[in-house]
């Protein structure tokens, strides 16, 4: 069972709080920002929990309302949004992804 199996049914804060990996990212299959934020955390060797949402309205629409925006990859570490794939690697670039892991 992957992430996304065990993710149906619970909600998106609950999946956000939950400790078992501080990185989550929201992602479709086929975005081109959701590889490209895959690949850039796997490069790093980040883990990550990878939460599929294609075919779950219901899991976009608690996304969009928790993150403020409508679009897919949306990526938390611990409890603080981050942004998509534009802000993940522009923090990466400015030095601050690596220390907001270590907080």
């Amino acid at each position: 069972m992957d992430a996304s199996e065990l993710a149906r049914g619970h909600s998106v804060s609950a999946l956000i709080s939950d400790s078992t990996s501080p990185v989550k990212i929201f992602t479709t299959q086929f975005c081109p920002y959701c590889v490209a934020a895959r690949r850039l955390l796997e490069q790093l060797g980040i883990d990550f929990e990878d939460v599929a949402v294609d075919g779950d309205a219901e899991m976009r629409r608690e996304i969009t309302q928790a993150s403020g925006q409508h679009t897919v990859p949306q990526i938390w570490i611990g409890e603080r949004h981050v942004g998509g794939y534009t802000e993940l690697a522009g923090l990466h670039q400015q030095g601050g992804l690596l220390p907001l892991l270590n907080d």
